[in-house]
């Protein structure tokens, strides 16, 4: 029974150490594509796992499969310490990976909340049902318009209940609320649009209450700037 404690514990211990040592590292510039790695290892590791699990059952189903009416199957008989390590030995085995999979998300949200230095504010407030956008020098209720090539921190309140500021294809998504700043930030790396929602439902147009991200080149951006001293 000893030996099955030992594997146990340092099946833990190795496991348990990969979280801290996946926590560390620099901040990112640009998340997104980090996301979408990280979710797609996800779905390959919950396929790996449905996978085993299905082709474990099946050949359960075929080897004891009733030869008779009559028959009774009958289970071995195991020692606690045998018990225990059919239990949790395989438990962790299927955990090493989601713990690896989840240290790398921590890290990476605890990076995409440090917001580079070099990054462009915009301050957003929410109210039922339109966004309005604060620059250094003007407001805007249209879109969201910012330059290619330079992050951008979005720093946003509500006026009235929560509302969710999310960007999708950044893979990005914040809670704003009355009484309260909070923020995100992210890092346009080609001319284009993108959609800006509420994620939170805050009344009968909900529906309603979107804008879009506009990307432009840098001169262009200047230039869109310029009209709204």
């Amino acid at each position: 029974m000893t030996i099955w404690f030992r594997v146990v514990a340092m099946v833990s211990a190795v496991a348990l150490w990969a979280v801290p040592a996946m926590a560390e590292g620099k901040p990112l510039q640009d998340h997104t594509e980090h996301w979408n790695t990280l979710w797609h290892h996800v779905i390959l590791d919950m396929t790996a796992i449905a996978v085993v699990f299905a082709a474990i059952t099946i050949w359960f189903l075929v080897k004891y499969k009733r030869t008779s009416e009559d028959q009774e199957g009958d289970s071995p008989s195991l020692s606690f310490g045998a018990s225990m390590a059919w239990a949790i030995i395989p438990i962790f085995l299927f955990l090493a990976d989601d713990f690896y999979l989840a240290a790398n998300g921590w890290k990476l949200w605890n990076d995409q909340r440090q917001v580079p230095e070099n990054a462009m504010e915009v301050k957003v407030t929410a109210s039922m049902w339109s966004w309005e956008y604060e620059y250094e020098n003007g407001k805007t209720s249209e879109d969201l318009v910012v330059p290619v090539g330079a992050p951008v921190v979005v720093r946003g309140s509500s006026d009235d209940v929560v509302h969710g500021m999310s960007l999708a294809d950044f893979r990005i998504k914040e809670d704003i609320m009355p009484g309260r700043i909070t923020y995100l930030w992210f890092y346009p790396k080609e001319v284009g649009e993108h959609v800006w929602t509420c994620t939170e439902y805050c009344g009968l147009n909900h529906s309603d209450m979107y804008n879009k991200v506009v990307v432009k080149s840098k001169a262009d951006f200047d230039s869109w700037l310029g009209t709204k001293g």
